[in-house]
């Protein structure tokens, strides 16, 4: 700290956050998809401050901290506010207790990744990531607003609220940007794919971004559902 602190990649980490305050103060006043569009930029800034720290070789134990504070702000605190406000809050008791259990996971779920993140989580995560629980449930959101199917007083909500929940500190493996070595070269059919990914979701982002949240939480499940039976076959032969 007595050396200063890197400021490009801080600061985005700060736009971030300020990402998340917003989804909260939008979410309090009735403007639900607005909030959901502030987190999804907020997971713009956390990709990119991670990006420019290690392009840059800025990464700091000072960055690594303030990144999770804000990744539980936009990521923990916004989504949670959210979710409970447009649909849970009815249930009563179970409503704020599975928004709250959001929160608490997600805090745990970031603390457990800053102590394993050079050994357990170097490549896979632990645990499905808080920006990806996030995105599923802002998306959620937006899919329901554009579909006009009923949001208020939602079952469905609020199980998956606890379920994410649930994930987040879960030994089950997900997949991450981070696993992929953008500095090597690529087939150009991933270029195209890539170029298709962004027309579909320009086309009805309400939609197609719900449908590829979830696609990354059912691959992932359906992955770790793999792994347990080839392990379990594995021991019994």
């Amino acid at each position: 700290m007595k050396k200063g602190i890197y400021i490009f990649p801080n600061a985005l980490t700060l736009m971030g956050m300020f990402g998340g305050f917003y989804a909260i103060i939008s979410a309090i006043k009735g403007d639900f998809i607005m909030a959901a569009w502030a987190v999804l930029i907020a997971m713009v800034f956390d990709g990119l401050d991670g990006f420019v720290a290690r392009l840059t070789g800025s990464s700091t134990r000072f960055g690594v901290e303030l990144d999770s504070l804000s990744d539980l702000v936009a990521f923990g605190v916004a989504p949670a506010v959210i979710i409970y406000l447009s649909s849970i809050r009815d249930f009563g008791r179970a409503g704020w207790l599975a928004a709250f259990l959001f929160v608490a996971c997600g805090a745990l779920r970031l603390a457990r990744y800053n102590v394993q993140m050079v050994t357990a989580e170097r490549k896979s995560f632990t645990g499905i990531p808080i920006p990806g629980a996030a995105v599923i449930m802002v998306t959620l959101v937006m899919f329901f607003r554009d579909m006009n199917w009923p949001l208020e007083k939602n079952a469905f909500v609020l199980v998956l609220t606890f379920a994410l929940s649930l994930l987040m500190v879960s030994t089950l493996r997900f997949h991450g940007l981070k696993e992929i070595n953008f500095s090597g070269r690529k087939p150009f059919w991933i270029l195209v794919l890539v170029v298709l990914v962004f027309v579909v979701i320009a086309t009805r982002p309400e939609i197609s971004l719900f449908i590829f949240a979830m696609l990354y939480l059912t691959i992932g499940i359906i992955e770790n559902i793999y792994l347990f039976a080839r392990r379990r076959r594995l021991r019994q032969q």
